[in-house]
């Protein structure tokens, strides 16, 4: 009976993870260029039982069979899929269409900078050219993508006073003439990266970039992958769930008196 009880705890703290990371993907179903996350669960190693202090088998403890110890957080991975593209007409906003990530300088409080990528193409231009995030960040080129040259000489930088425009391959062109590459790389697996956080992902030791095939889309933003619906469906069976272990608990727990209130008067 009190395997019961800890059978229904596991599997009420697995709804609860699991909750924990449907309840994220919603906040962020407006976040331009976020990626969702998924959960599976997973069953602990079945334990031998043993028969102990029995009358029967002097000599040695015997099995008496597999025990499950309920379930867990198998694991948490991110779903990579496309999301939708919605036209902004903001010159600086790019949207990749197919495999890759924008690499980013990234500067952290403590002044510290390295790579990070996102997909979240919503630039913006400074007085002096650079294409920089919503945080400060610079954008890298093409150059500084590939070769992991985070230094200001493979930041992408334009005339901020010209016109501008972005073809299909991430070349910039201003008055005729080509003035850079926007920095859109890809990984040979994704297992390889790691949320940072902000909407922006770590490549780690053994990570592999290579060249992207997808098409630069100017003017537009790749949106989140969360769909809502599904979220929210997934939302009312995981509460089901959870009154079920519930349930589980309150059915052990009157199991539990009885035993011990009645059976322990006879």
């Amino acid at each position: 009976m009190v395997k019961g009880l800890y059978t229904a705890f596991t599997g009420m703290v697995n709804e609860e993870k699991r909750l924990e990371t449907l309840a994220n993907n919603l906040a962020n179903a407006s976040t331009v260029g976020y990626k969702k996350e998924g959960a599976t669960s997973q069953a602990f190693s079945d334990m031998l039982a043993y028969r102990i202090k029995d009358i029967t088998v002097p000599t040695h403890v015997s099995g008496i069979g597999d025990v499950t110890l309920g379930v867990k957080i198998g694991e948490t991975y991110t779903n990579y899929d496309q999301g939708s593209l919605q036209v902004t007409d903001k010159k600086s906003d790019i949207a990749i269409s197919g495999d890759g990530f924008f690499a980013i300088s990234f500067t952290n409080r403590a002044g510290q900078t390295s790579i990070k990528y996102t997909r979240d193409g919503a630039f913006s231009v400074d007085n002096d050219g650079y294409f920089r995030t919503g945080d400060g960040d610079y954008l890298l080129n093409m150059n500084g993508a590939l070769n992991s040259a985070n230094n200001q000489a493979n930041y992408v930088r334009i005339d901020p006073t010209q016109e501008y425009t972005i073809n299909s391959q991430g070349f910039i062109t201003q008055n005729g003439q080509i003035v850079g590459q926007i920095g859109v790389v890809d990984f040979a697996n994704y297992d390889f990266l790691s949320k940072y956080g902000e909407n922006l992902y770590d490549l780690v030791p053994g990570g592999q970039i290579i060249a992207s095939n997808a098409l630069i889309e100017q003017g537009a933003l790749e949106m989140s992958n969360v769909n809502v619906v599904d979220e929210m469906v997934n939302m009312i069976a995981i509460q089901r769930a959870y009154e079920t272990g519930q349930k589980m608990i309150q059915t052990e727990d009157s199991t539990l008196e009885k035993a011990v209130t009645q059976v322990g008067r006879v």
